[in-house]
């Protein structure tokens, strides 16, 4: 037991990450250029009107103190109130949370589903034709924006074949997984070229292992060696990718979001950022910190759970 005692310490240090992040987030939101009661009111509003406003927000308090009471709210599990849509921005979340952790569910599950039998077919193949074509493939697949693969699926699937829905999100489930295939996917075609060059590198190094060796020596045939053994072996360092790329995931959500008009927290926070609405930009924001902590935080325990030789 005593190899997870990390469960115990390891939220203690992720605490000064997420204050860092608070006090970030807080700073760089309010150098947008721009005026949030402004942004409200119009151009023609009269200075008693803005002034209302910005004491309706607490926007006329020195920054200290709006940072004392953004802290204050989270201590109290609230998040202060939308500038923009009149409500509690904890609710308002609560409402956008569902389209964005399917599609990030969803887009993992695809990656790994993309890059487990490419890398395979490339490790089981080394210096030949399809390990050649895996590594231009998934090279080439890592300079491509996932807005821009995002468009070029809505040409070929939606406008070309009219096959899937361009945007939306839809109300009923066959409805929300017809509206989350072409997100997923952009996000998946992206990940899996990472995820393909890191597996890929960690089969060849376990078909040379003392585990497959030994396996062979008994007899084992060689498929059986690859799927008993090397697999399962590959997959920590994958699991532990996986993890570190989550702010990139989550930073790809946010854009593939906004292609496909997803009403997940991606598109909540860029309308948030456009409207100068400070407290809906720091609560999505936060979530995002909480949601990557956890991430690796848990692939912290299931990376020790399967590699018994990895401490932490």
């Amino acid at each position: 037991m005593h190899r997870y005692r990390f469960v115990l310490t390891r939220p203690l240090q992720f605490l000064p990450v997420l204050f860092g992040i608070s006090v970030i987030t807080f700073v760089l939101v309010r150098l947008i250029p721009g005026d949030p009661a402004r942004n409200i009111l119009g151009t023609r509003a009269t200075p008693a009107a803005l002034a209302s406003i910005r004491a309706q927000y607490g926007l006329d308090q020195p920054m200290w103190l709006q940072y004392f009471y953004f802290i204050k709210n989270l201590g109290n599990g609230e998040m202060g109130k939308s500038i923009l849509y009149k409500i509690d921005v904890l609710p308002l979340i609560s409402t956008r949370i569902e389209p964005t952790v399917a599609l990030v569910v969803s887009s993992v599950i695809l990656s790994v589903l993309i890059a487990v039998p490419m890398s395979a077919i490339a490790a089981r193949n080394v210096g030949r034709a399809p390990d050649h074509i895996v590594r231009v493939v998934s090279t080439f697949g890592i300079g491509f924006p996932p807005f821009w693969l995002g468009l070029m699926l809505i040409i070929l699937f939606s406008v070309q074949l009219g096959m899937l829905p361009v945007s939306g999100y839809g109300s009923t489930i066959g409805e929300k997984i017809a509206h989350l295939i072409l997100p997923a996917l952009t996000v998946a075609l992206s990940l899996s070229t990472v995820l393909t060059r890191s597996l890929r590198a960690a089969m060849i190094e376990a078909l040379k292992s003392d585990v497959a060796t030994a396996a062979r020596a008994r007899g084992m045939p060689e498929g059986i060696v690859f799927w008993r053994h090397v697999v399962p072996n590959s997959l920590v360092p994958t699991i532990n990718l996986l993890a570190v790329n989550i702010g990139w995931l989550i930073g790809g959500t946010v854009v593939v979001e906004s292609v496909f008009a997803l009403p997940g927290m991606g598109q909540l926070l860029v309308r948030a950022i456009f409207s100068r609405d400070y407290m809906v930009v720091q609560g999505v924001a936060m979530v995002f910190a909480c949601a990557t902590v956890l991430v690796n935080f848990l692939a912290d325990i299931v990376t020790v759970a399967v590699d018994p030789r990895v401490k932490l």
